[in-house]
């Protein structure tokens, strides 16, 4: 053992001003950078674990987890297992091939998600996960096609099919988004292990490592991960309310090689955001002008409950630009594991070779099932059933955050998806700061930093309205309406014995 690991933890000379408008998290942030600028904290010094500058400092272990977090982004401090939280230099850390715009997804996003696994615990009411709720499942009509495929096909149905794709199911993927105007051939739809394997796919096959993927700021969590498992940099774009900015992303676009971007334009996930048909044209456009491809995420394209619909990039694309990745993970029964992707572009081959060597090919039983549900309208009629829930459920947690949550929390109404996205009052608790009080009184979010590939996110929650069934929405809400003015007004030493 080193020295350095033989070293006690330094001692932090920290006076907090708990009073302040400025949040805890903020000021430990500003004054730690000040004492490693000023060489009082030298390079290497091991700093003191959360919990024990928590208890010390008799503040939310919380503050310390996200102060440490975003220093680590910066390039101020690096973790190693095992050993603590040490001072390093800027230049150390920037060297990393997949982090740019602070995005470190092996620090902060597993300090959130070691977090998030508390929505587990008993009588939580859970509005954090991506995912669609049991009862939007056709349990009995699965049982059904699943029975029939099997007196059909007998072993054959359980057999490998090509790595494209059980050949029936993809002309059925091609009638299905025919309705959206997207046109493409049975030979360009590639069947992939659900959405989040397509979009994996297709980073590999277009990006290398040390590649930047473009994205939107927020993002789709996933995605974070997606980069890291490539090796490639994040760079996140600004939004604004019509989605990703153009004048940002052409401002960058200028002035790097831009290989690679990821958008998702119907009701993005996290905001609920739809961009609208000008900026669509304009975002492809912007892709001829500047030889990049665009990524499109569909995976809630069909999640819209009133409004007009706007139709997919894929849709309006002519000149080849764009690789449509969508599934039946959301709409229909996630542990199937069936999306797929559209490509007429000459990363198609290229995909297929990479989803071959990945898992040779998606379970043949799965893909003849899922054909069948499409084939006999199983699918749009369940479909139909969960967008008449999901605009009750919609409704109800709109009624609930108007009654409930702080004075100053803002939201936009969605008109399609899963999620309310909201920000509160930057006076009070940041969404990380509230997130233990919040369990602690039966009710869970998913916090907005996870979404940023830089420190965004503070005030932000994201609430998925669709996992709760109607009794529970606005009991839900009220809770976390609740925990904030806990929060807001806890006692330091109170809200660090929470999560002793």
């Amino acid at each position: 053992m080193n020295d350095v690991e033989m070293s006690p933890p330094s001692q932090l000379s920290i006076e907090l001003e708990k009073d302040s408008q400025e949040p805890i998290y903020r000021q430990l942030i500003r004054l730690i950078r000040e004492q490693i600028d000023s060489g009082d904290l030298e390079n290497g010094a091991r700093l003191p674990a959360s919990r024990d500058l928590a208890l010390q400092l008799g503040i939310s272990r919380i503050s310390v987890v996200n102060a440490y977090a975003e220093l680590r982004s910066e390039g101020y401090l690096s973790t190693h297992t095992g050993r603590g939280t040490f001072v390093s230099t800027p230049t150390q850390f920037s060297s990393r091939p997949y982090a740019q715009n602070g995005a470190e997804p092996t620090q902060d996003l597993h300090a959130f998600r070691d977090l998030m696994r508390l929505a587990y615990k008993p009588n939580v009411i859970n509005f954090s996960h991506g995912t669609p709720p049991g009862d939007f499942y056709p349990v009995q009509q699965l049982h059904g096609v699943i029975n029939r495929v099997i007196e059909r096909d007998g072993a054959s149905a359980l057999g490998y099919e090509p790595p494209e794709g059980y050949a029936p199911l993809r002309a059925s993927v091609r009638d299905y988004v025919n309705s959206w105007g997207i046109r493409c051939l049975p030979s360009q739809v590639l069947v992939t292990g659900g959405t989040q394997q397509g979009l994996n796919l297709a980073v590999r096959a277009i990006l290398a490592p040390g590649d930047t993927l473009v994205t939107s700021n927020p993002t789709y969590l996933g995605m974070r991960d997606i980069a890291f498992s490539c090796g490639v940099r994040l760079h996140g774009v600004e939004m604004d309310d019509d989605g990703i900015s153009l004048v940002a992303l052409e401002e960058y676009a200028s002035t790097h090689d831009v290989k690679l971007v990821y958008v998702m334009p119907s009701f993005h996930n996290p905001t609920g955001l739809v961009m609208p048909l000008h900026r669509r044209r304009q975002l492809l456009q912007l892709a001829e002008d500047y030889d990049f491809t665009i990524l499109e995420d569909g995976v809630y394209q069909e999640f819209q409950f009133e409004g007009e619909s706007v139709p997919p990039l894929k849709a309006l694309d002519e000149n080849d630009r764009v690789i449509f990745v969508s599934g039946f993970t959301k709409s229909m029964v996630p542990g199937l594991r069936i999306g797929y992707m559209i490509s007429t572009h000459k990363h198609y081959e290229n995909i297929a070779r990479i989803k071959a060597a990945a898992d040779i090919s998606s379970p043949g039983l799965n893909q003849r099932a899922m054909h069948l549900m499409l084939k006999h309208g199983i699918a749009a009629q369940q479909l139909d059933l969960n967008l008449q829930k999901l605009r009750r459920r919609r409704d109800m947690a709109l009624r609930a955050a108007e009654t409930h949550l702080p004075e100053g929390s803002t939201w936009s109404k969605p008109i399609g998806g899963l999620y309310l996205w909201v920000e509160l009052p930057h006076h009070g608790p940041t969404a990380a700061e509230l997130y233990v009080t919040a369990i602690q009184n039966g009710v869970a979010f998913a916090i907005g930093n996870v979404f940023y590939t830089n420190d965004g996110g503070t005030y932000q929650v994201r609430l998925n309205y669709a996992l709760q069934d109607e009794a529970s929405i606005p009991e839900g809400i009220a809770r976390l309406g609740r925990a904030w003015q806990l929060a807001y007004h806890a006692d330091p030493q109170a809200a660090h014995s929470l999560i002793l």
